[in-house]
């Protein structure tokens, strides 16, 4: 789950992160109202939604191409500044052409930068440990600096049975080239941060840019935290900050059926039991010459209510052209799946191809329940006949 950069803010400093002071705004006018709380005289004025490069984006119906992070010397500037973005759409490179409007901004006092950093601590599965990352290219995308200039990231993996020490802050800071009290100050920063990530069970705490003020302090200027979703039983607090209006509105309504399911950008919905399978369904769809439109996941005990849901998701997706349905009744009976797809397929009013392989337990009742639904399903024989099968029904449609 992922949450927006004012929340993790709060989170953080909670810990002992150092972060600027700053206010959440819905309305220009509370905007104006932040601005003269802070110090000034100057003001940042950041777009809050769940994707990055927000200052290098643009607003879909903004001609200036300004950013979502702007400037402000003033709080009259401050409230132009959220006029500008709330309620409008803020495109990035993360966000693809369709962009994400803006509901909230967040009005956070200037900051004397003397050096931009990155810093960030994520769970790293091939040491099994949490680990530390650093570099001295902050404000740039991660992933450029590791492909251009991989030499300039620095990785510190913590032993879990020692947890972190001094030492391991130490380290990335001379590899970061601070000095005098810096050091002291970067070092306070790592290890609120590590006890912040693990008391939260975070996936991810991002900070970029992670800045040297003139005054030799380290604070974050930007905040990206993500957590475990399977953790968040445990934190009723933060499950509340979720922002349903920054997620896949298909990916919520999967959540409440306990479906797995995560949207892509193909054209053949999938329903599968079982993640392996899923991906194998996916990988053989890439095979014929097609893609996959999700990654569904029904799960060993499904009812026929679940499937009918999973269904109903699938086909509200517009750009599906095709379903290929694929289960192994190991767990799950191949006849549950088949009274499902069926009760679904009726009650959406199935219009694309719709191709079912079904194997294993009562796989015979299944397919007489598909058979006599009286429903344009075309069935097959083992996955690779599946796969081919959905794919050419598609292009015959087209």
């Amino acid at each position: 789950m992922n949450i927006h950069e004012y929340q993790g803010k709060e989170l953080l400093k909670a810990y002992g992160v150092a972060v600027l002071d700053g206010y959440v705004a819905w309305t220009p006018d509370e905007a104006e109202a932040a601005a003269a709380k802070l110090p000034g005289p100057v003001f940042v004025v950041k777009s809050q939604i769940h994707a990055g490069g927000r200052g290098a984006g643009h607003f879909a119906d903004d001609p200036t191409g300004k950013g979502g992070v702007r400037i402000a010397k003033s709080p009259a500037e401050v409230r132009a500044a959220a006029d500008a973005m709330l309620g409008h759409t803020l495109v990035t490179k993360q966000t693809g052409d369709s962009g994400r409007r803006v509901g909230r901004v967040y009005v956070e006092a200037g900051c004397d930068i003397k050096r931009e950093l990155y810093l960030s601590l994520l769970v790293d599965r091939d040491t099994a440990r949490v680990t530390i990352m650093a570099s001295t290219e902050g404000g740039m995308e991660i992933e450029e600096v590791a492909h251009n200039h991989p030499e300039k990231i620095i990785r510190i993996g913590v032993d879990p049975a020692t947890g972190i020490w001094p030492f391991h802050a130490n380290k990335l800071a001379y590899a970061l080239g601070l000095e005098g009290k810096q050091i002291a100050s970067f070092r306070k920063f790592v290890m609120a941060m590590y006890k912040a990530f693990l008391e939260l069970d975070c996936a991810i705490v991002e900070i970029n840019p992670l800045v040297v003020t003139g005054a030799g302090d380290i604070v974050a200027l930007d905040a990206k935290v993500s957590f475990d979703d399977n953790a968040l039983y445990r934190h009723p607090e933060i499950e509340k900050l979720r922002d349903e209006a920054e997620e896949d509105p298909k990916e919520l309504e999967a959540a409440k059926h306990a479906l797995n399911y995560v949207a892509l950008d193909g054209v053949i919905g999938c329903m599968v039991n079982g993640a392996g399978l899923a991906m194998a369904t996916m990988d053989i769809i890439k095979l014929y010459g097609s893609s996959p439109a999700n990654f569904l996941d029904v799960g060993g005990g499904a009812t026929k209510e679940r499937v009918t849901a999973a269904f109903k998701i699938i086909l509200s997706d517009p750009n599906v052209e095709g379903i290929l349905v694929n289960i192994f009744g190991g767990i799950m009976r191949c006849d549950v799946i088949a009274e499902g797809v069926v009760a679904a397929a009726r009650e959406v009013s199935l219009s694309v191809p719709l191709v079912v392989r079904l194997e294993g337990t009562n796989v015979e009742l299944g397919k007489d329940i598909m058979a006599k639904s009286g429903l344009p399903i075309i069935t097959a024989d083992n996955l690779a006949d599946a796969a081919e099968k959905v794919v050419k029904a598609v292009k015959d449609a087209a």
